[in-house]
C-alpha cells in the first residue's frame, strides 16, 4: 500500500522561503511520475511541478525560477523548494504519485488520466 505523507507547510511572510517534504512509503516500483499540485480556497486545483524518473522536470508559469522540486530516490521522499514566496502561493500543497514496474512515465499524460497516489496535503499561508 503507497502512502503519500507531506510535511513542513507553514506560515511566511511574503518573500520568505519554505521546504515541502512528501515521504512515500510502500513504493516497489523505480519508474515515477511525481506532483506537487495545489489548491487554494475557491479555486481549482492546480499543478505545480513534476518530476519523472527520467530526471525531467516541469513548472507552472506561476512559480518558474522561484519553486525547485526534487526527489532523494535513496530516502523516497519528494521535495519543494519555495523560495520568494507570494500571497497569491497560498493554499494548501498536496503531492501525488503514480508508478510503473517498467519503462519511463511521461508526466504529461500521467497527470491527464489522473494520478494513482495522493497525500492528504500541507497548508502554505503567505502573508503580506
Amino acid at each position: 500500500q503507497v502512502q503519500l505523507v507531506e510535511s513542513g507547510g507553514g506560515s511566511v511572510q511574503a518573500g520568505g522561503s519554505l521546504r515541502l517534504s512528501c515521504a512515500a512509503s510502500g513504493v516497489t516500483y523505480s519508474s515515477y511520475c511525481m506532483v506537487w499540485f495545489r489548491q487554494a480556497p475557491g479555486k481549482e486545483r492546480e499543478g505545480v511541478a513534476d518530476i519523472a524518473s527520467d530526471g525531467s522536470t516541469t513548472y507552472a508559469d506561476s512559480v518558474k525560477g522561484r519553486f525547485t522540486i526534487s526527489k532523494d530516490n535513496a530516502k523516497n521522499t519528494l521535495y519543494l523548494e519555495m523560495n520568494n514566496l507570494k500571497p497569491e502561493d497560498t493554499a494548501m500543497y498536496h503531492c501525488a504519485a503514480s508508478f510503473r514496474s517498467s519503462g519511463e512515465i511521461d508526466c504529461f499524460w500521467a497527470r491527464l488520466y489522473g494520478m494513482d497516489y495522493w497525500g492528504k496535503g500541507t497548508l502554505v499561508t503567505i502573508s503580506s
